[in-house]
């Protein structure tokens, strides 16, 4: 915003003169008589006022021949009507700031008329003062709050929903996913398991703490392992090879019967070695044996 100095204030030229002098207009005799000039010509007061006197820009009154005049940019005004449009703080002898809408205002009032308002409290912000912007709007440093506590967010993180900000700790606490294990608010990351989210860092083997993002894993009895803490410390011993049984590749299929278990191609006849998964099978001791070798024993 630019400021300006008038180019008043100042008189119309008036004197009182002893040579033979006449009014430009009426002819009256001003020797000795105070009188204008208007354009270099002698103009007696009262034609002055009525046909040559500029129009004050405030009150749309004549500035008279006794008056002070003050001109801006062809607009003129009485001394006493030059004045901030705002706070009507006399300008006679102050800068200004002359607006596009024409109005006149002196440098402080111009200053808040040109600067931004805050989008919470929605006064002027002043220039100097501490203030936050994001996307174009600005806010008051301590009208910058946090939605959910009310504490300023002043330069610290801040995340949105919707138009309503939010400080990190109020966000995650209410909007953020918590992880199954540790309750946590997962802030970044985090993996999805059976319709319920993880930290990363939480989804280990129950037994190494290995991480298992990304790689074979069994659940059992609500733990996770990774297949060797599995096969080692959790799963079955087959009864026919005594290795564990995992559910990872050829071992998919088993074969249950009492308390005993196998890998459905470790489910032989102990004799003839067909297999007996689906059918019928006689059990004698830890042994399985078809039908027809049974009758044999």
């Amino acid at each position: 915003m630019s400021f300006y100095r008038h180019s008043g204030p100042r008189n119309y030229l008036s004197s009182t003169m002893s040579e033979r002098l006449n009014c430009f207009y009426c002819r009256e005799n001003l020797q000795g008589k105070k009188h204008a000039k208007k354009d270099d010509k002698p103009v007696c007061v009262r034609c002055f006022d009525k046909l040559c006197a500029n129009t004050c820009a405030e009150c749309r009154k004549p500035i008279g021949a006794d008056a002070k005049e003050l001109t801006h940019k062809n607009r003129h005004w009485h001394e006493g009507c030059f004045r901030c449009a705002k706070c009507y703080k006399p300008l006679a002898n102050e800068p200004f700031a002359a607006k596009d809408d024409g109005k006149i205002m002196c440098g402080k009032c111009g200053d808040r008329d040109g600067s931004p308002r805050c989008q919470s409290c929605y006064k002027v912000i002043t220039p100097g003062s501490k203030n936050v912007e994001y996307k174009h709007k600005v806010w008051h440093e301590e009208c910058f709050i946090c939605f959910e506590c009310k504490q300023p967010i002043g330069s610290q993180s801040f995340l949105t929903k919707g138009d309503e900000m939010y400080c990190t700790a109020c966000h995650d606490k209410k909007f953020a996913k918590h992880c199954a294990r540790c309750k946590e608010a997962i802030t970044s990351g985090g993996i999805s398991y059976q319709d319920q989210p993880w930290h990363s860092e939480c989804f280990v083997c129950s037994t190494c703490k290995k991480p298992l993002a990304g790689t074979r894993f069994t659940a059992h009895e609500d733990q996770f392992y990774c297949v060797n803490c599995y096969k080692a410390d959790v799963a079955k011993k087959c009864s026919g090879c005594q290795n564990p049984i995992t559910g990872f590749g050829r071992g998919t299929n088993v074969v249950n019967y009492e308390d005993k278990t196998w890998h459905e191609y470790c489910f032989n006849c102990k004799k003839c070695s067909l297999s007996i998964a689906h059918k019928r099978f006689v059990l004698n001791g830890n042994d399985i044996y078809c039908p027809d070798c049974a009758k044999k024993l």
